[in-house]
């Protein structure tokens, strides 16, 4: 569950990119959607711990597409340091929600068989 951990993590930073980068240019334009994107990973990773929602980190998906194309349409290049927040952030939550949730432990056909002491 490290992933989710991590996704949680990337949630709250931006949650705080709008104090960080409050003094930079076009800042506004990307508050409200720092502090959205934020709560719903934040919601997503978390509800994927319990596991009948263990597959709700996938609304990650959706976010982090969001993220990086609203970071890359919404102004010229070189965008300001909050598009190249959403960017960066958006690229690297679509690398870990394609990860599985138990990704450190054995896969789960396998483990039966590990159980039992055959293989």
């Amino acid at each position: 569950m490290w992933t989710r951990t991590v996704e949680v993590m990337l949630g709250c930073w931006l949650l705080v990119t709008p104090f960080v980068f409050r003094g930079t240019e076009a800042i506004g334009n990307y508050t409200a959607n720092a502090v959205v994107s934020g709560a719903l990973i934040i919601i997503a990773s978390t509800l994927s711990f319990w596991h009948p929602l263990r597959l709700a980190h996938l609304l990650t998906l959706l976010v982090a597409l969001w993220l990086a194309a609203h970071g890359y349409f919404s102004a010229e290049r070189p965008g300001p340091p909050a598009a190249q927040n959403e960017i960066t952030v958006g690229l690297t939550l679509l690398l870990f929600a394609i990860l599985p949730s138990e990704s450190n432990k054995v896969p789960v056909p396998w483990r039966g068989s590990r159980e039992s002491g055959r293989g």
